[in-house]
């Protein structure tokens, strides 16, 4: 994927939803009452069938962008670019398209070949190549912080927990130089019925110019 504004933010929305939580056998070394909180944060994920929120993204250089983020597992997501931004990404649960309305550019990924897809999965499995950084307890709930367990690929990503109740508040994506991008969710929270079409993106592109990187 070429590193562009449109991949990073595939890979800031994500990449952390994919790579952070492990199962026992990837998170060996964790005191049991750590390996208790990815447990319980795995299964939490695992019951966000359909969910939706807004989100507010930082960069690096502490500019911000907002949206809204639409969850149906298996294999669907949306994640809603506000204006002036013009980037959207929806997953239909075979492929993951980006739209570029700004840059009138549209691209394809397999699910499969995105971090999403693990995230996505009707039974998360986060125990292949990931290494659990460190578990850490706040005020008001916990983190957990993991890298590529297999070392192809730099950086760490952090996601944030709220505690009784339970929820996603967030998550940082720290690259290998150092500089994070932080993803906030506002307002979390279980939906049902979310509409079909949130999860459908034609090209809108003219049928003779380029189809994506399918």
């Amino acid at each position: 994927m070429t590193v562009t504004r449109r991949s990073l933010a595939l890979a800031a929305l994500a990449a952390p939803l994919a790579a952070t939580l492990a199962r026992p056998a990837a998170a060996a070394g964790l005191a049991p009452a750590d390996q208790a909180l990815v447990d319980r944060a795995v299964a939490y994920l695992e019951g966000l069938t359909e969910a939706k929120a807004k989100f507010v993204q930082t960069d690096a250089r502490g500019r911000a962008t907002t949206g809204a983020v639409y969850l149906k597992r298996p294999g669907k997501a949306r994640f809603d670019y506000d204006p002036p931004s013009g980037l959207l990404v929806v997953s239909d649960g075979d492929i993951v398209s980006v739209q570029d309305t700004r840059l009138k550019t549209f691209d394809r990924y397999p699910l499969g070949a995105t971090p999403l897809s693990l995230f996505l999965a009707k039974t998360i499995r986060l125990d292949k190549g990931v290494a659990i950084a460190r578990v850490q307890r706040m005020a008001n709930g916990f983190s957990i912080t993991a890298r590529d367990g297999k070392k192809e690929t730099a950086g760490e990503i952090t996601l944030t927990f709220h505690d009784a109740p339970l929820a996603l508040e967030g998550w940082t994506v720290t690259d290998a130089q150092g500089r994070p991008t932080r993803v906030q969710l506002i307002d979390l929270q279980p939906a049902r019925g979310l509409a079909k079409k949130l999860f459908v993106l034609e090209d809108p592109r003219p049928k003779n110019v380029g189809r994506g990187k399918v």
